[in-house]
């Protein structure tokens, strides 16, 4: 795989990305909303999934938009900038920031929404795969967790086989850091301990 963008373009990508992917939406929207902080309930994530043990259903699906609206903000106005490679690495920095924002101490959400944000500007097509996947799983097992790590098991094959070599490498790359912040959900999984969709913390 051969890069042709220069040193200033990929490190103006990757600092707009991250700084667009480290706005803790779940966290904001909820202390916003006068439920305190998210991170003190459940998995402690500031997620979608997380904000959903709230109770407050709009707030989740609120959180979950944003959350992928910025992945995609990062890969498409990069992307229009500096080029599709720009945007790329804007949409792998977004979801690093997600993960360890820099305005909360570096501890973040799984990235999971983001994750499909990316994958929106990049390859909208498996969008349509991964809501496949992950619906079909949430119905069967009622575990959100469970549900994402075998979207984005699926992704990274669908990609490698149809998609282009960058991208699949990308999202490989960003659906084994998902597995890792994954790591507690796949114990509790394990162990039987896991909380299913629309429990509260």
């Amino acid at each position: 795989m051969n890069w042709q963008i220069t040193l200033p373009f990929a490190l103006a990508a990757l600092a707009v990305g991250y700084l667009l992917g480290s706005i803790p939406f779940g966290l904001v929207l909820t202390r916003m909303a006068g439920l305190g902080d998210v991170r003190s309930i459940g998995s402690g994530s500031i997620g979608a999934t997380n904000v959903l043990r709230t109770g407050n259903k709009k707030l989740a699906v609120a959180t979950m938009l944003l959350d992928a609206l910025k992945g995609t903000v990062a890969v498409l106005v990069c992307g229009h900038l500096f080029g599709a490679e720009a945007g790329l690495l804007a949409g792998f920095a977004a979801f690093i920031g997600h993960i360890f924002p820099v305005w909360i101490g570096f501890r973040g959400g799984k990235g999971v929404a983001t994750y499909i944000g990316i994958l929106l500007a990049l390859a909208p097509a498996m969008v349509l795969l991964f809501a496949i996947v992950w619906l079909a799983f949430a119905f069967l097992t009622r575990y959100s967790s469970l549900s994402a790590l075998v979207a984005t098991l699926v992704i990274p094959v669908a990609l490698w086989i149809l998609g282009p070599e960058k991208i699949a490498a990308a999202m490989t790359l960003m659906s084994l850091i998902c597995w890792w912040k994954h790591k507690a959900n796949i114990a509790r999984l394990t162990a039987g301990t896991e909380s299913k969709i629309g429990s509260k913390g």
